[in-house]
């Protein structure tokens, strides 16, 4: 990392699996962070295995299918950056995501509106509050976690596919959006990866889509963070763009 650029991170569901790792990652490249799970004590505690890395950290609980939660995270990131200085650069990585598995005539009102408010709501909630941040200093990263999902759908994962699909959708046209005012804007498409979402599935169904994998496993969370905070400091002409990790499932 460039040690004359202080950045700012902030994660959204950072708590456990793909967030956890990006954390970590971020952390370890001196990073501050602001972090963000519905879970508090978890959250409590990834803030105190931050902070021995030596990295300044801050926690905001809550639901981010709320606009008041990312109302509290942005107001902590913009006192931040002004304490840093004009020099300071903001990255938003909106990791927050919740799945769906089962027939779409089961799937009630409710999930529907819940799943949709997490994976796409709460992303519309942090991008409009991080947007006006970015513009202000001509530059900035967002990464949308997204899904091979939504690029090629799920059976028994409609709405979850949907609501990727959505992501995606929503990265290649912000990125157009912002592209003029030196802003990145992309999307990393997960395969498989080994983290607690897919504990639905018992060892025999993981071993068999594992073998349905030809890389023959599932993806590690820390490979997905080290792309995630490579594509945090790419350059400003890479955006736009979907970037898929999954060992060549798809």
């Amino acid at each position: 990392m460039d040690m004359d650029i202080q950045r700012i991170g902030v994660i959204t569901g950072a708590s456990r699996g793909i967030g956890s790792a990006i954390a970590l990652e971020l952390a370890g490249r001196g990073y501050g962070l602001v972090i963000n799970a519905r879970d508090e004590a978890a959250l409590g505690r990834k803030v105190l295995e931050l902070e021995s890395l030596g990295a300044w950290v801050r926690a905001v609980p809550g639901d981010i299918s709320f606009p008041e939660t990312s109302e509290r995270i942005f107001s902590l990131v913009e006192k931040r950056l002004s304490e840093l200085g004009d020099g300071a650069e903001l990255v938003l990585i909106n990791n927050a995501g919740i799945s769906h598995v089962g027939l779409i005539q089961d799937m009630s009102v409710e999930q529907w509106q819940r799943l949709m408010g997490v994976n796409l709501g709460g992303m519309f909630y942090t991008v409009r509050k991080a947007v006006p941040l970015m513009l202000s200093r001509k530059s900035g990263h967002i990464v949308n976690i997204s899904s091979v999902w939504g690029q090629v759908g799920a059976s028994m994962e409609a709405a979850y596919s949907a609501s990727k699909g959505g992501v995606d959708a929503f990265t290649r046209a912000l990125a157009k959006e912002l592209a003029p005012s030196g802003i990145c804007v992309n999307a990393l498409s997960l395969g498989a990866m080994d983290t607690s979402m897919n504990d639905c599935f018992s060892p025999e169904e993981k071993q068999a889509i594992a073998e349905d994998i030809p890389a023959g496993r599932f993806g590690d969370p820390k490979e997905a963070a080290r792309i995630c905070a490579e594509l945090c400091q790419c350059s400003p002409y890479l955006t736009g763009q979907i970037i898929r990790l999954d060992g060549a499932w798809i």
